[in-house]
């Protein structure tokens, strides 16, 4: 199946608003359903924004169904600041008629003095129940400090390993592991900007 064109629907919402005179602010939503060709429904919406002092923004969704009992989903925006700085998100999530289903979805921002973030990740789940998913995250400050972060997880079991840098240098890896019914388990390690160990705060 596939959902309603969100990329269209953003883009009717944002010229509409673009037509608003220059430097006025406002908001304009746009929506539509259907019945498609699977015997199901699709719909979808946007909306489109801009601020008085410069912010500006975009956002939209779809759903699609069919005659089967299938359902696919999927949302995404962007925006800026006044400042700027800037947003994206997006996501997509499909669920099946037999009990199976999955999801992804990502984000990314970008600051007006140089730090960023991204994210994505996701899972599936079988007919059957098992599920399994991971999600990745890296931040980076301006001031150069960064962060990395990676989550992945599996029928009750899982693990995080995340590494840390500070804006003097000094590091921070860990590694945390857990299963059901039998506890979680965390190590961890810090190292000056030498790279001597020193104690974690």
């Amino acid at each position: 199946m596939k959902t309603f064109n969100l990329v269209l629907l953003s883009a009717v919402a944002a010229l509409t608003l673009a037509a608003t005179p220059a430097g006025a602010a406002g908001r304009v939503k746009v929506r539509g359903a259907a019945v498609n060709a699977a015997g199901g429904v699709t719909a979808g919406s946007a909306a489109a924004y801009r601020g008085p002092n410069g912010a500006a923004g975009v956002r939209a969704r779809g759903v699609t169904t069919d005659g089967a009992g299938n359902v696919s989903a999927a949302s995404g925006a962007r925006g800026y600041s006044p400042n700027g700085g800037s947003y994206n998100r997006s996501g997509n999530t499909t669920v099946n008629s037999d009990g199976s289903a999955s999801h992804q979805s990502g984000a990314s921002a970008q600051g007006a003095n140089g730090g960023s973030l991204n994210s994505s990740g996701g899972f599936t789940r079988n007919a059957d129940g098992p599920t399994s998913g991971g999600r990745s995250t890296q931040a980076n400050a301006a001031n150069g400090a960064s962060y990395q972060g990676n989550t992945n997880a599996s029928n009750g079991s899982g693990s995080h390993a995340s590494s840390a840098t500070s804006a003097n240098g000094s590091t921070y890896n860990g590694q945390t592991d857990w299963t059901r019914g039998k506890g979680i388990t965390h190590t961890g390690t810090c190292h000056d900007s030498a790279g001597n160990e020193i104690p974690c705060h």
